[in-house]
């Protein structure tokens, strides 16, 4: 699976992970993508093949569930929960291993086609 880490994240949780041997990049290493609205880059990660990070669940649910009404397919959202899993520069290990752990279980590109997750599992309410 490869992975966009969203404007929220710091570019070393994606270094990180590059590391490791995953396809991860940050919206940070990007300039093009920076500023771009939800909607642009969830389009652009399709394109892509990459699956987006990120904590902004309100509009990309929206997305994920606009794609499946307009039978767009989507390469998946993977979700974090600040309350659950909180960034700062003291979590970018602790990212890099959940990252590093979810990407090893989902090895392949389609791993999440047309659907979403949260890391390191739901949150609660």
């Amino acid at each position: 699976m490869r992975l966009l880490l969203d404007e929220l994240y710091s570019k070393e949780i994606a270094e990180g992970l590059r590391a490791r041997g995953h396809d991860v990049v940050s919206v940070k290493e990007r300039p093009e993508l920076v500023g771009l609205r939800d909607e642009q880059l969830f389009r652009l990660m399709a394109a892509e093949r990459r699956a987006i990070v990120t904590e902004n669940w309100s509009d990309f649910s929206r997305l994920v569930r606009w794609a499946a009404d307009e039978g767009l397919t989507h390469y998946g959202v993977v979700f974090s929960s600040r309350r659950k899993l909180p960034r700062s520069r003291e979590t970018i290990g602790l990212y890099v291993r959940i990252l590093d752990d979810f990407l090893t279980r989902h090895r392949t590109d389609d791993a999440l086609l047309d659907s979403s997750c949260w890391i390191p599992d739901r949150p609660a309410g």
